[in-house]
């Protein structure tokens, strides 16, 4: 049974909103599954090419210019194989090297260009719900839960042609982190907080 789908955002630092957006949207699928989300990391610190590898997804993020290590991780993940890889490019204009890097990349899959962090988070939630929803018996998910998640899955559409799903501009969720439920989830440490 898979517990815990991994996530890889490989994304410059300039957008810092669209991975916050993409870290802080994962939270709102209605699913008992935990996630496991890694991201590019600051230009002081190795990428974690392990979970490049052993990512189910990648998501691959590219704004007006390429940066490294995006173009290494975009190499780890192709050669793993064992993945889903999803490629995102902003409209801004693109710089001669990123220009490059597109053509290169666009040999092994298609490009889908977004206007905003609300179109990009739009799209990554479409994609991620449809896959657990194509996924229920690898993932275990029963009928009241995937019947939960088709219905968001319809909201999240309807709301989008609404404009109503504004990302909370606060910040700080640009970082790696691991999610947990309690379905499926008990913590052996600390205390366990609920809201009511």
């Amino acid at each position: 049974m898979v517990d815990k789908i991994r996530l890889y955002i490989s994304a410059a630092p300039e957008l810092r909103f669209e991975r916050d957006a993409l870290a802080r949207a994962i939270t709102e699928i209605p699913t008992s599954l935990g996630w496991a989300i890694t991201q590019t990391p600051s230009a002081d610190h190795q990428p974690d090419l392990e979970a490049v590898a052993q990512a189910n997804f990648h998501l691959l993020i590219l704004g007006s210019d390429i940066q490294a290590p995006v173009g290494l991780e975009w190499a780890t993940a192709r050669r793993a194989g064992n993945h889903v890889t999803l490629l995102y490019k902003s409209s801004a204009l693109q710089t001669q090297a990123a220009q490059a890097f597109m053509r290169e990349v666009a040999r092994y899959g298609q490009w889908h260009t977004f206007a905003d962090a609300f179109e990009l988070r739009w799209r990554a939630l479409r994609l991620l719900a449809d896959h657990i929803l194509a996924n229920t018996t690898r993932y275990e998910i029963g009928s009241q839960e995937a019947e939960k998640l088709q219905a968001w899955r319809r909201t999240l559409d309807a709301q989008a042609r609404e404009k109503k799903m504004a990302s909370d501009a606060h910040g700080g969720a640009e970082q790696s982190a691991v999610i947990l439920t309690t379905e499926r989830f008990i913590p052996s440490e600390g205390r366990l907080l609920r809201s009511e």
